[in-house]
């Protein structure tokens, strides 16, 4: 695929017509990256914005002990870029941001972009919304870090997430939510039991998705 039609194919960009994908183009590079780069640390400054053509890259802190706070993971076809001031030149990142695949990452000159896209209206909806998503993920970190317990972390997860539930190892998840191994898989035993959950070949399969979205929301309505 040419630089033009990858940038059609992506959702954001998906109501703009040939002159201005081609605007784009002007100002756009393409990079391939292999799994375990690490496009950035935190408090990196970038005056790029960032989409995830393909592949999957991970949001995480450490703390000052040197333990990984895994913050959430970000999927292809979606916009990478922390954006805190849509005014500002440069964008100072929250987080590192490591290539859990292999990755393809979009980059565009943001001054650019704001200048021809942002100022003038045409993409200023999507790019609101994407914002918004990004704060709704800090919600649901909010939320998992220091409102829930082991259930309602591992509830939100099966519920926004099942796909990487079922692709990660078992360890893997419980040292990004923060519980012991022995925990989720007493969590697990017991949403099967309650006919929420069935496990079928080691992979979670939801049989009632609401009484699931129950189990969390609870926690959030306390």
């Amino acid at each position: 695929m040419s630089l033009k039609d990858i940038i059609g194919s992506l959702d954001f960009f998906s109501s703009l017509d040939e002159e201005k994908i081609n605007e784009l183009a002007s100002f756009a590079t393409l990079q391939n990256y292999q799994k375990g780069y690490i496009y950035y640390y935190e408090y990196a400054q970038s005056s790029e914005l960032l989409f995830l053509v393909s592949g999957l890259v991970k949001s995480y802190k450490i703390d000052k002990f040197d333990n990984e706070i895994f913050l959430h993971y970000i999927y292809e076809n979606s916009m990478i870029s922390e954006v805190s001031d849509i005014n500002a030149s440069v964008f100072q990142t929250f987080s590192n941001m490591e290539l859990v695949e292999d990755s393809q990452i979009l980059a565009f000159n943001y001054k650019k972009f704001k200048a021809g896209f942002l100022d003038t209206g045409i993409l200023s909806q999507p790019f609101t919304q994407e914002i918004i998503k990004k704060s709704l993920q800090l919600q649901s970190l909010i939320n998992r870090e220091f409102i829930f317990d082991a259930v309602a972390k591992v509830s939100l997860m099966l519920h926004e997430d099942l796909h990487m539930f079922n692709k990660l190892k078992r360890h893997d998840i419980s040292i990004m939510l923060h519980i012991q191994p022995a925990t989720l898989s007493r969590v697990l035993n017991r949403l099967k039991r309650n006919k929420t959950i069935d496990i079928i070949h080691g992979k979670v399969v939801i049989l009632d998705a609401k009484a699931l979205q129950e189990v969390y929301k609870d926690k959030i309505d306390e």
